[in-house]
């Protein structure tokens, strides 16, 4: 039997997987008056609707987009319109609900509506490229006093996920073909090419490597989304290449030739924030010696990406919200307002939309950086994919460090039966600590260090049995320290060669723990269950240099 935590804990799951599977629907390699009745109709088994519909009026080289649904039982969708009142009024406030229609005023003339029993009406407007271009609506029995907050919320992030959909066929449109088409040539092309390298494969996806279907699913979007100006969301766990999808995109835009700024958004003060962001003046604050450039500036004609976006305080929330919708922004202690043009890529590995849910995150935020939102797979879902990014990081081993090292064909089997909880970050520090502790030329299985349950970063997921490791995770252990003890059966004479090892893996987890906390101490502490303190102590014993971002 469930206990109330976990009965909470689903039903904050169940929004997250709704939008999860109306996304898959709407980037479909289906035509999209298709791909848009899928999206209705799935919505009508989300929604307790008795019917409902997407209207996109007709405009400018455009033509007219409708489509609908119904419950069985109820009136058809197709045979009602929605008065040109509504429409109108949804367009311009975003969204709308008539708790009973017969009783609304903008439901008065529309005579259809007449004689049927009292319903609701909940509608949110569509958006393509920041312009409202029509609605998505339903209609849903009236209850007296229900509050329809729930239902609009949903209703407008499923509304601005279609509208991305829209612009991606649009955009595909113009060159004189279908999606469908475009997916098929896409496919073609991938199975001309499947027997690249993985240097050619790294070289033409800027950093990529992999051809495994579910990559090539998000790069192929990626590099659609990179042709428009959309806010992209970069979706996926930690250790997904995230940045490196951000420079894809950089790469294939119209900006290319521009700057392409990053930066990490961890746990800093709002004022902290503001002030690399964007910029301040000489003499704003204490230490403030002459005036400095934010990086807004700096990405101005180019290309910003926000990493962590769900990190930031609520109070700064706001301040991004008005550079998001605007382009204007004032420096810390300036009055001068700034105008510039940039486009935005976000990336997160939390979850949005509970944090909104919670209250945690700004729902008018969320609906800005999430138009088009890019979904990376975990490593463990793209298969085929571990021998090519194992062999393209030995390579850069033996580059960097005048070695001429190679995996035997058993190695790369054992690496490709790994879970990788860390996904492409966690491979690649195991094939350069396996590489560094390598005696021959040839890597073979039995030099990993999970064949002698040495694989300490496995300690890193708790209470989950490491498949590659052959350890089990206590769970209910205290705080782990960042190098466990030789285990008590190793011989004497393997000691030293094992504290070695150790060394070694805790300082590669210290550094892989800075860079995920975006070289911030405290934040990089709480990932590796430490205090601040003990990091601080553990970078100067390994000589690791704090970098300034």
């Amino acid at each position: 039997m469930s206990t109330p935590l976990q009965r909470d804990k689903r039903k904050q799951d169940k929004p997250s997987a709704e939008i999860y599977s109306i996304s898959k629907i709407l980037i479909a390699p289906t035509r999209l008056e298709i791909t848009l009745n899928n999206f209705v109709n799935t919505l009508s088994l989300i929604l307790r609707m008795r019917r409902g519909g997407l209207e996109i009026p007709a405009s400018e080289g455009e033509t007219k987009i409708t489509a609908t649904t119904r419950i069985s039982g109820s009136p058809s969708a197709a045979d009602y319109n929605v008065p040109k009142a509504a429409i109108d009024q949804v367009m311009t406030a975003g969204r709308l609900v008539v708790p009973d229609v017969c009783n609304s005023e903008l439901f008065k003339d529309h005579i259809k509506w007449r004689g049927i029993a009292p319903s609701a009406f909940i509608a949110a407007a569509v958006k393509c490229d920041h312009e409202t271009v029509g609605i998505l609506w339903f209609e849903r029995a009236e209850e007296s006093g229900y509050d329809y907050e729930e239902e609009v919320n949903f209703l407008s992030m499923a509304a601005d996920l279609a509208g991305g959909a829209i612009q991606l066929h649009r955009t595909i449109s113009r060159r004189g073909r279908t999606f469908p088409e475009e997916q098929q040539e896409q496919q073609n092309s991938r199975d001309k090419h499947s027997q690249s390298s993985a240097r050619q494969r790294l070289l033409k996806n800027d950093g990529i490597i992999g051809e495994s279907p579910a990559l090539m699913a998000a790069v192929e979007t990626a590099k659609v989304v990179a042709e428009t100006n959309s806010t992209v969301l970069l979706r996926g766990e930690s250790g997904t290449g995230k940045e490196c999808f951000a420079k894809l995109i950089h790469q294939n835009s119209t900006r290319q030739k521009k700057p392409f700024i990053k930066f990490n958004c961890p746990a800093l003060s709002e004022s902290l924030l503001e002030s690399e962001l964007f910029g301040h003046e000489k003499g704003a604050f204490t230490g403030a010696i002459a005036q400095r450039v934010g990086r807004f500036e700096l990405a101005n004609g180019g290309t910003l990406l926000l990493d962590e976006i769900g990190e930031i305080p609520p109070a700064f929330q706001a301040k991004l919200l008005r550079v998001i919708q605007e382009g204007e922004f004032e420096r810390v202690g300036g009055t001068k307002t700034l105008k510039v043009d940039v486009r935005l890529i976000f990336a997160t590995n939390k979850d949005l939309e509970t944090a909104v849910l919670n209250g945690e995150f700004r729902e008018d935020l969320y609906y800005r950086i999430s138009a088009v939102p890019v979904i990376l797979p975990p490593l463990r879902q793209r298969d085929g994919d571990i021998p090519l990014l194992a062999r393209a990081f030995l390579q850069r081993f033996n580059e960097e460090n005048g070695r001429d090292l190679h995996f035997a064909p058993s190695a790369l089997d054992h690496l490709s039966k790994c879970k990788f909880p860390g996904n492409v970050r966690e491979l690649e520090n195991c094939v350069r600590r396996t590489a560094t502790l390598a005696r021959s030329k040839t890597i073979t299985s039995s030099d990993f260090a999970c064949q002698a349950d040495q694989c300490f970063s496995s300690r890193l997921w708790k209470g989950v049995h490491c498949s590659h490791c052959h350890m089990e995770i206590d769970a209910s252990a205290g705080t782990t320290p960042l190098v466990g003890a030789p285990a008590n059966d190793v011989p004497p004479k393997e000691l030293a060669s094992a504290g070695v090892a150790s060394n070694l893996i805790e300082r590669d987890r210290l550094i892989s723990a800075l860079e995920e906390a975006g070289w911030n101490q405290a934040k990089a502490a709480r990932i590796l269950e430490k205090t601040p303190r003990q990091v601080g102590y553990a970078l100067r014993r390994h000589g690791v240099e704090v970098k300034k971002l």
